[in-house]
């Protein structure tokens, strides 16, 4: 016996044109979050940031989220679709926005921001990913109220018929990325940063944490019906997390070989 689907409608509220979808409210509560911890950080003592840096920061942040993560869905999962129709990376309007490319937009941003007020590209990546994963837990769960993004068909007793899923049950992958990637990785590191670490390793867990993470619940997430699986075994999302699991482990080495003590980042 499977779990139906709850009949959420994704649009909250309408006024005229405009509608207020969860989705949306999704990305705001993350936001919002990420700017009270930020801000948090940068109260403690010798924090080396100010409030003002704080709000240029999630800024630019904000901007690498968006145009990384749309050039990413399109460059990533859509490469022949842009080949043939350039504008289509203009096409927001048809949604579509990948992590991996988000993720690479914010690094740009971090060093767009590091190399501007003169700081520590390391410390400043130290400072932003605790802001990140309640951002991609409140993301997730917005995939799950619009039912998509769903997992692989399966017989568990907690699996959902999403009305776009066909009629067999489905993992709710979506609650397993917003649980691990974004819950259990923020508990991580809260708890690692609570010290102060060699600079460049907090954010090296982040990449080795989400890369891991992600890569093992892609065994349970529904592979992009125009890719499938690659030699029928790995899927893109796998592809796109090795590096950062190789990256981040190799960031996390050569950070504690370096020892350059970055502040703590959370308070006790």
């Amino acid at each position: 016996m499977a779990l139906q689907f709850p009949e959420i409608d994704p649009i909250i509220f309408s006024i005229g044109p405009l509608s207020v979808r969860w989705y949306g409210v999704m990305y705001l509560i993350g936001f919002t979050f990420a700017m009270w911890l930020a801000n948090r950080q940068a109260e403690k003592p010798n924090s080396g940031w100010t409030k003002e840096q704080v709000s240029d920061m999630l800024f630019y942040g904000m901007l690498g989220v968006i145009l990384g993560g749309r050039v990413g869905y399109v460059l990533f999962y859509q490469f022949g679709h842009f080949i043939e129709n350039p504008l289509y990376l203009f096409r927001i309007d048809q949604g579509g926005m990948s992590f991996h490319g988000g993720a690479l937009g914010v690094i740009a941003a971090i060093i767009i921001f590091a190399i501007r007020t003169k700081k520590s590209i390391l410390s400043v990546g130290d400072f932003v990913v605790p802001l990140v994963p309640v951002g991609l837990l409140a993301g997730r769960i917005g995939n799950f109220i619009n039912g998509e993004l769903w997992g692989r068909t399966t017989d568990v007793s907690w699996a959902f018929v999403f009305p776009t899923g066909g009629p067999l049950p489905r993992h709710p992958s979506q609650l397993y990325e917003a649980f691990f990637e974004g819950l259990v990785l923020f508990i991580i590191l809260i708890w690692f940063a609570k010290k102060p670490r060699p600079a460049g390793s907090i954010a090296g867990l982040f990449l080795l944490g989400y890369g891991t993470f992600r890569f093992c619940i892609e065994y349970f997430r529904e592979p992009d019906a125009h890719i499938g699986l690659y030699a029928g075994v790995i899927s893109q999302g796998q592809i796109l997390s090795l590096p950062m699991v190789i990256a981040g482990a190799g960031l996390m080495v050569w950070a504690y070989k370096n020892k350059s003590t970055t502040h703590s980042q959370v308070s006790s």
